[in-house]
């Protein structure tokens, strides 16, 4: 199953002409891609599905997302893609 989780963005950088960030999903951090969410900046929440952060989200939805995630024991498996650009 491939599921959106929420990140918290940590920081914000161009990798080969495209908008990138390193996120956090509840002591996780993984490379996501901000191209379809340019507005989303450092501190800002998102919804990532693949690799890629497709929406903005305030926090109190999202650490209450990670928190249902972590009850369910699914935050490790849908974090494990790949990082869609290094």
């Amino acid at each position: 199953m491939c599921l959106g989780i929420p990140g918290k963005v940590n920081e914000v950088y161009e990798s080969r002409g495209t908008r990138m960030a390193v996120a956090d999903f509840g002591g996780v951090t993984k490379t996501v891609c901000l191209a379809y969410v340019p507005d989303v900046g450092v501190g800002d929440y998102t919804i990532v599905h693949a690799g890629f952060a497709i929406t903005r989200l305030d926090e109190e939805s999202a650490l209450e997302t990670l928190r249902m995630f972590a009850e369910l024991g699914m935050i490790e498996g849908e974090l494990a893609m790949e990082d869609p650009i290094p």
